[in-house]
C-alpha cells in the first residue's frame, strides 16, 4: 500500500506494513514526534461512537494536530453534496480525512477523490483500527501471534472480517464459530487464506472453535443498523454465548476480548467479561495506540 492513499482495510497493508504499524504503536508517544503540528484531521461520523471518537481525537492531539469532529448529517453525503466534493474540499483543510460510515463504498469514493490519506474508522465491511488494537492487546499477553490460536464466536461481521485478516497476516491460526446463515462464504474464506501464512477454519460449533485457543473473541449479535433483525438474530445465535463453560475448553492461559459495547449475559456471560480472563478494558485502551500508529504510518513517520 502507498501510505499516501490511506487505510481502508487491513489488506491495504502488506505483512511488513502491518508489522511496522505494530512497531509504531508500541513506541512511546514522544518517539513519533509531532508530524501533525499546525495541521487538521477531519473526523466524519455517520455512526455515533465512544471509543472511536475519543481514541482518534486524542491520537491526533498526541501527534500535534487538531481534530475536527463532524456528524454525518452536517456533511450530508450525496444529500447536501456529493462524496467527491466533500473529499476535495476537506483535502484543502486537513492533512488526513477519517470517516466512520454505513457503506464502505463511501470510503472508497472519499479515497479516490481526496488528495490526502483517508482512514477507515468503521464501515459495514471492515473495522481495521479495531483489528490493530486487538492484535496489540493479544500481544501483551501472548507475544508474537505466529502459531497462536485465536477463536471468534458469533457473527461473521465487519470486526471479525478485519480480525481474521490481521491474524492470518501475522501467522496465527484463526477459528470462527458462526451459526448457519451467518458464516463466511467460500469466496471470503479463499481471500482470507491468501492474506498470509496463518490459517483459518470455520465451524458451527463454538466448542470446536475455542478448543485450546489462546484468545477468544466475540461481538454483539445485533449491530447498529440491524435493529429490525434483532429477534431473528437472537434466536439464530442461541448457544453461541461465551460462557465460563465454553472458556473452559480454551487454553489455561486463554484471554477474552470484546470490542464493546457488550450485552452481558447475551453474547457473553457477565462472569466472563468481568472476570480475570477478560482483557476488554486494555483492548479498548489499545484503540488509542492503534489510531496513533495508523496516522503516523499514513503520514510516513519513520522514527
Amino acid at each position: 500500500m502507498s501510505a499516501s492513499q490511506g487505510f481502508l482495510d487491513v489488506v491495504d497493508l502488506s505483512g511488513e506494513d502491518l508489522r511496522e504499524v505494530i512497531r509504531l504503536a508500541e513506541l512511546p508517544v514522544a518517539a513519533l514526534g509531532r508530524p501533525l503540528e499546525g495541521r487538521g484531521v477531519a473526523l466524519i461520523f455517520e455512526k455515533p461512537s465512544n471509543r472511536t471518537r475519543h481514541s482518534t481525537e486524542m491520537a491526533v492531539v498526541q501527534l500535534g494536530g487538531h481534530p475536527v469532529y463532524t456528524r454525518g448529517d452536517e456533511i450530508g453525503f450525496d444529500v447536501r453534496e456529493p462524496v467527491e466534493d466533500v473529499a476535495r474540499i476537506l483535502s484543502g483543510y486537513h492533512r488526513v480525512l477519517t470517516a466512520r460510515v454505513f457503506d464502505h463504498t463511501t470510503l472508497v469514493r472519499l479515497r479516490d477523490a481526496a488528495t490526502v490519506p483517508v482512514v477507515n474508522l468503521l464501515s459495514d465491511q471492515s473495522h481495521p483500527l479495531q483489528a490493530v488494537a486487538d492484535v496489540l492487546a493479544m500481544r501483551h499477553d501472548h507475544g508474537d501471534l505466529r502459531d497462536r490460536t485465536v477463536a471468534w464466536v458469533g457473527d461473521n461481521n465487519n470486526v471479525a472480517h478485519s480480525l481474521v485478516q490481521a491474524c492470518v497476516m501475522l501467522g496465527a491460526h484463526m477459528r470462527l464459530a458462526c451459526p448457519v446463515g451467518f458464516a463466511p462464504t467460500a469466496t471470503q474464506l479463499e481471500a482470507w487464506r491468501a492474506c498470509g501464512p496463518g490459517t483459518v477454519v470455520v465451524t458451527h460449533d463454538p466448542t470446536e472453535a475455542v478448543q485450546g485457543a489462546h484468545a477468544v473473541h466475540t461481538d454483539t449479535w445485533v449491530s447498529m443498523g440491524q435493529e429490525a433483525e434483532k429477534q431473528h438474530r437472537l434466536a439464530a445465535f442461541a448457544g453461541f454465548s461465551v460462557t465460563e463453560e465454553l472458556m473452559g475448553h480454551a487454553a489455561d492461559e486463554a484471554t477474552f476480548y470484546h470490542c464493546l459495547p457488550a450485552y452481558r449475559d447475551v453474547e457473553v456471560a457477565t462472569s466472563v467479561i468481568d472476570g480475570p480472563r477478560s482483557r476488554v478494558i486494555r483492548q479498548g485502551h489499545r484503540r488509542l495506540d492503534a489510531a496513533r500508529a495508523i496516522l503516523a504510518f499514513v503520514l510516513g513517520v519513520v522514527p
